[in-house]
């Protein structure tokens, strides 16, 4: 279902588009972080109040979600090279 976006803006809408059954490289990605459900969080609260202002607290949580799994992966990594 294609949706028309404004100029600089975003099409936000509850449901996550998917283009001949392959999945989104963005949401994939942010799959692998275990951040999916608050990334939908922020999505679900745009698409109901398109202001992003009154989403921080959605913003805060898949922000700190995301830095928690990017400080493993350095970790993990230092990890590896130290060996």
């Amino acid at each position: 279902m294609a949706q028309s976006t404004p100029a600089g803006g975003h099409a936000w809408n509850k449901t996550p588009d998917v283009v001949d059954g392959d999945e989104d490289p963005v949401e994939s990605m942010i799959k692998k972080t275990g951040c999916l459900p608050l990334h939908y969080a922020v999505i679900d609260c745009m698409a109901d109040h398109r202001d992003w202002r009154k989403c921080q607290p959605q913003v805060k949580e898949f922000q700190a979600c995301v830095n928690e799994h990017q400080k493993k992966r350095s970790e993990e990594y230092a990890k590896l090279v130290s060996k």
